[in-house]
């Protein structure tokens, strides 16, 4: 998953990009970038790091103009180290165009020997959004080869790019001297809001962000979500235009987002992940209830931090009281180390300190936001015996993850699934805990539905294995498997 921003305004906007991008910091940590546009000057500045480790006061000097997008990564295609991969991507024909990208393409293979070999145009690495950039630009070339650049032809362009594309996507790109573009897949699985903030002098400023977080957090006032296969055009002097760029649209939402990715203070698609997320634990209290009914439980602890509004729910709705167990610190971050290894089983140590007084000689539901390996779940659940608790049991608020995610969420492929082709009772026994409880994937549907009942269809293929882009088979999810694409 990533996070992506995109500003227009009538001042300089560096240190704006800068703040909204840590807004979204929580999307990706492993490499970031701003990218700013003067007129017909363009200024970039990329890395690996977090936002603060790659742009000092030196780059935000240097990152002049009034429009600009930004990204930070953490990748899901391509290499995770090199810095030519981080975003935003440039090319210098036609005009001169900015992208960054949130997602994952899975026709990358088919769209890059289009590119080399059809469009005649050059890749210099494995990213996926490169290829994109690059289809974008030839899309453009071709309505404006002897004419000048105008709205229709950029929406006729990505008109064009969406019947070319396969996957999840959500797209921030300057073209130079004209304006800031964003788009969306025609299923709408990655998310897009616009916001925008008036100013004394009349002028209003836009901005598009992957989540409305970082618009509340910068002054901005939420507009609506991008639609699927809709594309926007702000103009450098403030003007905004949309049109649906596909034929036919549906949202199929990553339910993903509401899970894990997003920030609790975030609202998409009219849904505020808060309420969500208590609706959640409202739906597994009663699955705990229904098909647990013996367990004896003492307490209901949270695994911070994204957790805690599920927990409280679900300790309301057994009846059980709910406690803070776990000390996080939030000055270490999740290690790269190897999933088997004593490095790794330290850094989760080190991550969260028990309370030993909530745990000591009591049955213990933790309530975690996903299993995925089962190896932070294994090591989890040892530091709360080791705290003294007599039996642990882990709720699981979202569904059992069972098949690989293709459309952009860092998820491990299927094989290395602990849920894929597991019982329940065996992935407890593999985990150490007492038993292990997940989410219904109906449940789960059905709260988000309840709170916005035009969200009828998600995308929910890591839980169910329906890929809904069409093109996914064995072969392809077998290449993942082996290492590539991935």
């Amino acid at each position: 998953m990533c996070g992506i921003v995109g500003v227009v305004a009538n001042y300089p906007i560096n240190k704006l990009l800068y703040n909204a991008l840590n807004g979204v910091q929580h999307r990706g940590q492993q490499a970031a970038g701003m990218a700013t546009m003067d007129g017909n000057l363009m200024y970039l500045r990329k890395g690996i790091g977090l936002i603060s480790q790659v742009i000092g006061q030196e780059d935000l000097n240097y990152l002049v103009g009034n429009a600009g997008i930004g990204h930070v990564r953490y990748p899901t295609a391509g290499s995770a180290d090199d810095p030519e991969q981080a975003h935003p991507f440039y090319v210098n024909s036609p005009f001169g165009i900015m992208l960054a990208h949130n997602g994952n393409l899975t026709n990358t293979e088919q769209l890059r020997n289009e590119v080399l070999n059809r469009n005649h145009r050059h890749v210099r690495t494995r990213s996926d959004s490169e290829v994109l950039t690059n289809a974008f630009a030839h899309e453009l070339q071709k309505l404006t080869a002897d004419s000048e650049l105008s709205n229709d032809k950029i929406f006729k362009a990505i008109y064009q790019l969406n019947n070319r594309l396969a996957g999840g996507y959500a797209v921030v790109s300057l073209i130079a001297d004209y304006g800031l573009i964003g788009f969306r897949d025609p299923f709408g699985i990655r998310p897009l809001v616009l916001g925008k903030k008036e100013s004394l002098d009349g002028f209003t400023s836009y901005m598009l962000a992957s989540e409305s977080c970082t618009l509340n957090i910068n002054g901005f006032q939420l507009i609506r979500d991008i639609e699927p296969g809709e594309a926007v055009i702000i103009t450098l002097d403030g003007k905004i235009f949309s049109k649906s760029c596909h034929d036919n649209p549906s949202l199929n939402i990553c339910i993903f987002e509401y899970a894990y990715l997003a920030r609790s203070d975030s609202i998409m698609e009219q849904i505020p992940i808060q309420l969500a997320r208590q609706a959640m634990g409202k739906y597994l209290a009663q699955t705990i209830l229904t098909k647990f009914p013996r367990l004896e439980i003492d307490v209901v602890i949270p695994v911070p931090d994204i957790t805690r509004a599920v927990a409280i729910a679900t300790a309301e709705g057994i009846g059980k009281p709910y406690q803070e167990g776990f000390v996080k610190n939030h000055l270490i971050g999740n290690d790269k180390a190897s999933h088997d290894s004593e490095q790794f089983q330290t850094s989760v140590i080190n991550r969260l300190s028990p309370i030993s007084l909530e745990f000591k000689n009591k049955n213990v539901l933790l309530v975690d936001t996903s299993i995925v390996r089962g190896n932070t779940s294994r090591e989890i659940i040892k530091i709360a015996r080791n705290a003294g608790a007599k039996r642990v049991y882990l709720a699981s608020a979202a569904p059992k993850i069972c098949y690989s995610s293709v459309y952009g969420v860092d998820m491990p492929v299927y094989t290395q699934l602990i849920g894929h082709g597991k019982t329940d009772e065996e992935v407890a026994v593999e985990i150490g805990a007492d038993a292990v409880i997940y989410q219904e994937l109906a449940d789960f549907k059905q709260c988000l539905h309840e709170i916005n009942p035009k969200l009828v269809n998600f995308e929910a293929s890591c839980f169910d294995g329906n890929y809904i882009s069409g093109d996914i088979n064995e072969e392809f999810l077998q290449s993942l498997a082996n290492g590539a694409n991935h």
